[in-house]
């Protein structure tokens, strides 16, 4: 599994509950789509959270590269619906930060422990 991960804040005058229920209604199609595997919205809490990362946090979970390719390809075309629903996420969000994680150790690793 691989994890996108998204960092960002509101920008001034945003309203908290509208953007969870946007980022739910974008990237609940991206999932209905078969585009990502799921994801997760999480909110800063008492003010903990290293420097430089947003209050917000979302975790996109795609199976591979490829799925996340066709996510980003969908998101890219720039047709509705994606393109609004992804409008009305993006235009409320500033100091957008970004990471790719994957879990690990991956399924295919050898750990040293096989028997030849």
């Amino acid at each position: 599994m691989d994890i996108y991960h998204i960092w960002c804040d509101l920008k001034p005058g945003q309203g908290d509950v509208e953007f969870a229920v946007n980022v739910g209604r974008y990237l609940g199609k991206l999932k209905a789509d078969g585009h990502i595997a799921g994801f997760r919205l999480t909110r800063r809490k008492l003010g903990l959270g290293l420097a430089g990362l947003g209050e917000f946090h979302i975790a996109i979970e795609t199976q591979d590269l490829d799925q996340l390719e066709r996510a980003f390809q969908a998101v890219s075309s720039r047709a509705d619906p994606v393109e609004s629903l992804h409008q009305a996420v993006n235009s409320r969000v500033e100091n957008f930060r970004a990471a790719l994680y994957r879990d690990f150790p991956d399924p295919h690793r050898r750990t040293g422990d096989e028997k030849f």
